[in-house]
């Protein structure tokens, strides 16, 4: 049928196309993202051909009548004036239908964004080993430094099981096959029976897309986040490692650095998914357990599909080449140990070496497999200790190949999976533990009250007094707790279990399972030394054997204290200070290799003073760590928890990883990545590809390239106080506001973060066990959230132009461009804050203020949009623009677009949230009420493309 209005987004005179759901005349105005508008339009087509099939004409034109009246100047009344005669269950498929199309659209934009990245040649390795080569030939770059700080080259995203993914692996899987689908439909020299057939497939997957429950019926385990984090890290280890690497290495080649300085593991996985324990009472000891097996029977898995992958490529004959004598006494040892694999594959592989020894080497595989199942020992040559021996077993195959004119296979398909199975071992990520410190003093204290020892309880000791405790006890060897573990009850006994656990996975899945255990809300150097003596209960550390920490050490994990708020921030460089100075603290990191982990949060430091001191303050404390680690000799691993949204710390990793101080990056950097970060940026194979790459060109890039200042200490000094004065301007305009008494009703007013908790989009509560349900209480992903879906966005820039506007009146404004234009710090900043502007839409947030909150209560939106005008008209004056993003059109004519989308999905959820507030008890809302308004959830999340 043919709708009566014309979609947004279509040019004058221009009709939608028969039977389509909005015939989006394309998401730019570039003439060179034609495919991409072909694209959404078809997906509208099918999409409103699959409303019609299911739900009737009837529905599909109201839409179209819904989408007009949401593009009329008249405050909204019209829409809302529809929209509140509309039932719940129609409520619930106007709410999905928006939904089912802004997930079309994101698919589609995914596919042609990553074909057009793939094309590019202006970022990504090339230009860096380019300027790196430059570098060494004009001597800038030492090259011993250099080939040393390679060695210790790693990035490292790490994998978070965050709530802030909202929609479900089942949509974002369909999502995948349907782009497939318009990539092959794009083919050139396609045939009319390929084009027919291709077409039937994607009317098949978007049909069964909106068949596809987009809510999560229960709240997932951590196990279940387990198997999402999985389903990325396999496809990345599968599709993305093998070129990626190969490809440093051969541009490493070119820069005349000797073939030693090629970093051994540039690039590996992490995971807080089964780990991370603060404030998520459903991660247990048990459940750890149970993800790190999950994660090395997929390793595994993947691992022998790869070897055998490679068996069927090297049929190389010893009729026609040689092998070396090593290879073949491997195969005699592999006999013996694997009678059975040489009875079998003998007759078939008798004449052809490699295929007969990767024989073997799967049978290992398999025997590993099982052994970790059963908690069993490893038994040689029947299975793999670790991955060093299967990668040794690689090796052995690579040097019989060279010596005998196998070369291009040996550096070809053996070199690539080596170098996966370097970078993911056989546990494709490895495993953090993040406990809050608290639990650490709970448990000691009810050590130290059973041995009665103290004269003041524990608990009660003030920070010095524990401090110097903690300090002797390190130092001396007797066993705190020992047996009497068993009289340990509740909390204390379950964090004791904890490090018991750890040491079980350690023995069971090698020293990679576990590396690094992290102290969230670390505000004293005894918060550290808390974590360190019960670890040492269970030996995981033991420094009982040398004096000096020269020999005998052991610490089989690393500790790294988290700085979360801006008061800790500044206190970070104190704290390292202390721990670097205590003899014993210094010799664990002694037995880490000398490598000290410190863990920067952008969440609650921007939630606790605005996004400008947070920014700051983590510039800031990065300096200062990096000045102490290099006085005390030790290597510093910084480990960013930057979130999706701005407000918590996002934006593209490259420019955050170059705009870090200089020094700071001495080769290892880990950064988190959340919720629907991860599916963004992963999902597609170009994009994984092109955002990893990036991501790992930067790191190289600042450790090698960015070793001391790239300016002047005068220009830097001014520009550093500038950046004081606008930290310090804009944390009294956020906390003026959070601190106004009237800004919690007015939140959970204003935004449906009450109703978050029931979307079931992660494991762990969405506010702090024991809280009195305060603004504190809240974690800072909800924060994030709830700002996002009524269109305010206050974690993204309030206070900036408070702080951009004192500068200006202390006669800074010169300083403030200078910044802008030459200072990656600050132009990475202003740049997340004017995307964050660009998103925030005060006139749909003031539908939301009208229909939701409390007359009396209102002021404090006020407050937002007098600081929303002072922060837009900074923003503009520094960028030299008249209007945000002008220098991105496409960008800005894309938001344009999906808000003419997200207008009648703003106008639902109003209705929907005045309707449920008037049940009065949240346990009485109707379910179907429920349901409508937690698929506009979704639907403004998939919109916006933001969460938390």
């Amino acid at each position: 049928m043919t709708t009566s209005t014309t979609p947004a987004g279509a040019r004058a005179g221009q009709t939608p196309t028969p039977g389509s759901f909005s015939a989006v005349d394309g998401l730019s105005s570039d003439a060179g993202h034609a495919a991409l508008r072909s694209s959404v339009r078809r997906l509208g087509e099918l999409l409103g051909e699959s409303l019609t099939r299911h739900e009737g004409p009837e529905f599909l034109e109201l839409v179209e009548r819904v989408r007009a009246l949401a593009r009329e100047d008249d405050g909204g009344v019209g829409l809302a004036r529809l929209l509140a005669d509309v039932d719940d269950r129609t409520a619930i498929v106007l709410a999905r239908a928006f939904t089912v199309y802004f997930q079309l659209v994101n698919a589609a934009e995914q596919l042609h964004r990553g074909l057009e990245l793939a094309g590019r040649a202006d970022d990504g390795l090339d230009p860096v080993v380019q300027r790196l080569s430059a570098a060494l030939a004009d001597g800038s770059a030492d090259p011993a430094e250099t080939a040393e700080i390679l060695q210790r080259l790693e990035y490292r995203p790490v994998f978070t099981a965050h709530p802030t993914e909202s929609s479900r692996r089942s949509v974002l899987v369909l999502l995948l096959r349907l782009t497939q689908t318009i990539e092959a439909g794009e083919a050139a020299g396609l045939s009319a029976a390929d084009a027919a057939r291709t077409a039937r497939r994607q009317a098949e997957l978007v049909d069964l897309l909106w068949q596809t429950d987009e809510l999560r019926t229960v709240r997932p385990t951590p196990v279940d986040e387990a198997r999402s984090a999985l389903h990325y890290l396999r496809a990345l280890a599968t599709d993305v490692l093998p070129d990626l690497l190969e490809d440093l290495e051969v541009g490493l080649a070119r820069t005349g650095l000797p073939a030693d300085a090629v970093p051994p593991r540039p690039l590996r996985f992490g995971s807080w998914v089964g780990g991370d324990r603060d404030g998520n009472p459903n991660v247990t000891p048990e459940v750890t357990l149970q993800v790190l097996q999950l994660q090395h029977d997929t390793a595994l898995t993947m691992l022998a599909e790869q070897v055998a992958a490679l068996r069927t490529q090297l049929a190389t004959s010893t009729q026609i080449a040689d092998v070396s004598p090593e290879l073949l006494a491997s195969l005699e040892a592999d006999a013996a140990a694997l009678p059975q694999v040489q009875e079998v594959r003998r007759r078939i592989n008798g004449e052809e070496p490699y295929r007969f020894k990767l024989s073997y080497v799967l049978t290992r595989l398999e025997n590993t497999r099982a052994r970790l199942r059963s908690g069993a020992t490893a038994v040689a040559g029947h299975d793999y200790a670790g991955p060093e021996e299967l990668d040794a077993d690689l090796q052995l195959i690579a040097d019989s190949l060279r010596a005998n004119d196998g070369g291009l296979a040996a550096d070809g398909a053996v070199a690539r999976l080596q170098r996966v199975v370097r970078a993911v071992g056989f546990g494709l990520a490895t495993l953090d533990v993040r406990e809050h410190a608290g639990k650490h003093h709970a448990a000691l204290a009810a050590a130290y009250d059973r041995l009665g020892e103290l004269d003041t309880p524990y608990a009660e000791l003030d920070r010095p007094a524990r401090t110097a405790l903690l300090s002797k006890e390190l130092s001396g060897h007797r066993p705190l707790i020992g047996a009497a573990v068993r009289t340990l009850q509740g909390a204390p006994a379950d964090t004791f279990r904890l490090f018991s656990t750890i040491r079980t996975a350690l023995d069971r899945f090698g020293d990679e399972a576990v590396q690094t255990y992290i102290v969230s809300m670390t505000q004293g150097i005894d918060d550290l030394f808390a974590v360190v003596l019960l670890a040492r209960e269970v030996g995981l550390v033991d420094l009982s054997d040398g004096e000096s920490g020269e020999t005998g050490d052991v610490a089989r994990i690393g500790f790294a204290p988290l700085f979360e708020t801006v008061t800790e921030l500044e206190a970070a460089e104190e704290l390292l200070e202390g721990l670097l100075s205590d003899p014993s603290y210094r010799r664990v990191v002694t037995a880490r290799g000398d490598v000290q982990e410190i863990m920067l949060g952008y969440s609650d430091s921007s939630k606790d003073a605005g996004i400008a001191a947070s920014r700051w303050q983590i510039h800031r404390a990065q300096r200062a760590l990096r000045d102490v680690a290099a006085r005390h000799g030790v290597t510093l691993r910084l480990f960013h928890g930057r979130g999706g949204s701005v407000g918590r710390g996002g934006g593209p990793t490259g420019q955050a990883i170059l705009a870090q101080p200089y020094g700071t990056l001495h080769g290892p950097i880990k950064i988190t990545e959340q919720g629907e970060v991860i599916s963004d940026k992963y999902v597609q194979p170009r994009l994984a590809r092109h955002n990893l790459e990036v991501a790992l060109s930067a790191a190289l890039e600042a450790s090698t390239l960015h070793r001391t200042s790239l300016l002047p200490r005068d220009v830097l000094d001014v520009w550093d106080a500038t950046m004081h004065l606008v930290a310090s301007a804009g944390q009294r305009a956020y906390r003026g506001l959070v601190r106004d008494e009237a800004l919690v009703p007015f939140f959970l007013a204003a935004t449906p973060v009450e109703e978050l908790g029931h979307l079931n989009i992660g494991s762990r509560p969405s506010r702090r066990p024991g809280g009195t349900g305060g603004l504190e209480d809240l974690r800072a992903i909800p924060w994030v959230f709830g700002w996002t879906q009524s269109r305010i966005n206050v974690p993204g820039w309030f206070g900036v132009g408070s702080g951009l506007a004192a500068a200006r009146e202390d006669g800074r404004g010169e300083a403030l461009r200078e910044m802008y234009a030459s200072w990656p710090f600050f132009a990475s900043f202003v740049s997340n804050v004017q995307m964050t502007l660009a998103k925030t839409d005060l006139t749909i947030a003031g539908r939301y203020v009208d229909a939701l909150v409390d007359p009396q209560a209102r002021a404090v939106f006020e407050t937002i949009r007098a600081e929303h005008a002072r922060t837009l008209e900074q923003i503009l004056w520094l960028t030299g623009q008249e209007e945000l993003l002008e220098t991105a059109p496409i960008l800005r004519h894309t938001l344009q677009l999906r808000d003419a989308y997200l207008a009648p999905l703003h106008a639902l959820q109003v209705t929907l949230l005045s309707r449920s507030r008037a049940a009065g008890d949240p346990d009485a809302v109707d379910p179907a009420l429920r349901r409508a308004l937690l698929l506009t959830i979704n639907g403004i999340a998939a919109g916006m493309r933001n969460t938390g």
